[in-house]
């Protein structure tokens, strides 16, 4: 009988204190919550009790499955599941409190700061760093799992003995990923391009959406997902329209007839901003910028407080001028002209007048 009942004791029982010490943490973090609302770290360590229970259960059946003859004729490789378990729920553990703090901290400073590309600076910078802890610690209990293994422990010893020689080879065989890996955090402390900025690249427009250590990705206005290296941001010129705040200015163009009516289009822009939300209100301007043997262009400014509203105001002011100048000024449309010119007038006795007697002499 007591072959069956003790491992059926120490079972329950670590099944037992784990939910109690989860219930007590639990309990502990939502009264820390309670009293301090002005920071989510106490409820975003709340996503830790699964971690937290696995490694507990697993730490008190690894200090007494022996004694309590669980499996004695499995004994070693039952320890060894549970070593690797309880390896791999501690990382989890690790990963979960640290992702906790780089979120808290990321929501208290965008809570307070008034400068939107400082918090999309932040929140790059900390999104990498997450990234870098998460792949520390993945790496740190891979490596304890394996040298749990007595044969991994030479081979280890050997791989150290050489560490000069494999180093230099991966180095060069890695030269590609090692640059991305730089690149991504220089672009994190460099301030270059941050989560949110709206960028040309390789004539795409669109908005970052995602930066790593090694690739970033670009979600474009028709909803398409460019990925590209890291190294790309820092070895080849871009546009970053988000760069110094995130105000644009926008032009119109028109090809019109030499007879439309500037003036009264002048007028009618500013009454069009006015009745358009997205335009800001900094500046509007209308202006003949080029002329050709058959029409004239015709540039509007417009401005708006980011790259996707001034859009919709170039847009806008478009659609809304040409259908005015229909509506309203038909003549100043461009036209092609199927009639020959209206001479030029002629002086009496000037060149022109001499030329015309020449030819009609001739």
């Amino acid at each position: 009988m007591e072959p069956v009942l003790r491992p059926l004791i120490v079972i329950g029982g670590s099944l037992v204190v784990t939910l109690i010490a989860g219930w007590l943490l639990d309990l502990l973090l939502r009264r820390a919550d309670a009293r301090h609302p002005e920071t989510p770290l106490w409820d975003l360590l709340r996503r830790c009790r699964p971690p937290f229970r696995v490694a507990l259960c697993t730490a008190l059946l690894r200090g007494s499955y022996r004694q309590a003859g669980l499996l004695p004729d499995h004994a070693f490789a039952l320890g060894r599941v549970l070593t690797l378990v309880l390896i791999a729920s501690t990382a989890w553990l690790a990963v979960r409190m640290a992702t906790a703090v780089v979120d808290s901290t990321y929501a208290r400073y965008a809570s307070v700061a008034r400068d939107d590309a400082r918090v999309r600076r932040v929140r790059t910078q900390v999104t990498l760093i997450q990234r870098v802890v998460t792949a520390v610690v993945v790496v740190v209990a891979v490596a304890a799992m394996l040298l749990t293994f007595p044969p991994m422990r030479a081979v280890g010893a050997s791989v150290l003995a050489s560490a000069g020689v494999l180093g230099i080879v991966a180095g060069i065989a890695a030269q590609s990923a090692l640059g991305n890996l730089f690149a991504g955090l220089q672009i994190a402390f460099g301030d270059t391009v941050r989560i949110g900025d709206t960028v040309v690249v390789d004539k795409e427009w669109g908005t970052v959406e995602e930066i790593t250590l090694t690739f970033l990705t670009v979600r474009t206005w028709d909803e398409r997902r460019i990925t590209m290296p890291v190294s790309y941001f820092t070895g080849k010129p871009y546009e970053n329209w988000s760069r110094g705040g995130a105000e644009m200015t926008g032009s119109v163009f028109w090809h019109l007839d030499h007879a439309a009516p500037v003036d009264l289009m002048r007028e009618r822009l500013r009454h069009l901003l006015e009745e358009i939300p997205e335009w800001d209100g900094r500046g509007g301007g209308l202006a003949v910028t080029d002329t050709t043997p058959t029409t004239i262009q015709v540039r509007a400014v417009v401005t708006a407080k980011d790259a996707d509203d001034v859009w919709t105001v170039r847009c806008a002011v478009r659609e809304r001028m040409i259908t005015w100048l229909v509506a309203h000024h038909p003549y100043a449309l461009p036209r092609v002209a199927t009639t020959p010119a209206d001479p030029p007038p002629t002086a009496p006795g000037g060149p022109c007048g001499a030329g015309d007697r020449h030819g009609s002499a001739g």
